[in-house]
């Protein structure tokens, strides 16, 4: 049981900081009107693919193969094939941006690749999300001190403290790449601007006041 006066409180923080990693994916398409050739450009292209990701070696922190599709195209009457369409997906994180622009253009000028992204964000252990938390528990208290200073009174113990939850937003900076070769003259240039991550920290507090002075 709980002896004497109580304040809760609510305490957040917010906090804006670079991102640590970006995401995109790379598709290789395929296209034919017979399945053997769409499945052998599919598998050529997928391999181009890899022998450029395996160049830049550590500067990719992870890749993984997503989506693979095989689909016939048919006449609107009818399940006559015209055509068979082929895709795979790769989806590729860094966290070294000084080659991420390079790396995604030379990507875009392959056969018949769609390249996307990319998407920002932290590490999923980031300390940002602790110094958050820290940040919101230091609010709470403060602003428990300030009521109980508007009543005379101090703050004497803690009761409860929960996490009231924070959020991450990833942000994304959305380009779409098909590939069509590059222009004469030299390799073109892709300067990218990393966006700000938004990180939330929320928690509720009930502390215990010493007996206010109402006159």
């Amino acid at each position: 049981m709980v002896d004497g006066p109580l304040v809760t409180v609510r305490g957040e923080a917010y906090r804006e900081v670079a991102p640590e990693l970006a995401r995109f994916t790379v598709a290789a398409l395929a296209r034919d009107r017979e399945r053997e050739p769409t499945l052998t450009r599919l598998a050529e292209r997928a391999a181009a693919i890899r022998v450029l990701l395996d160049s830049y070696g550590p500067t990719i922190d992870r890749r993984e193969t997503g989506e693979l599709r095989v689909r016939p195209e048919t006449r609107r009457s009818g399940e006559r094939v015209v055509a068979w369409h082929g895709s795979v997906v790769t989806t590729v994180t860094v966290s070294d941006f000084t080659a991420l622009g390079e790396l995604m253009l030379r990507l875009a000028d392959q056969d018949q690749v769609e390249v996307a992204g990319p998407w920002w964000s932290l590490h999923p252990d980031s300390p940002v999300y602790r110094q958050a938390r820290h940040a919101a528990i230091k609010d709470a208290l403060q602003r428990a001190r300030e009521y109980a200073e508007a009543l005379g009174a101090e703050v004497t113990d803690l009761v409860e403290l929960s996490d009231e939850g924070g959020t991450a937003q990833p942000m994304m900076a959305r380009m779409a790449f098909e590939s069509g070769g590059v222009a004469a003259g030299g390799p073109p240039e892709l300067e990218l601007d990393p966006q700000p991550q938004s990180v939330h920290a929320a928690v509720r507090a009930r502390f215990t006041i010493s007996r206010p002075v109402l006159s």
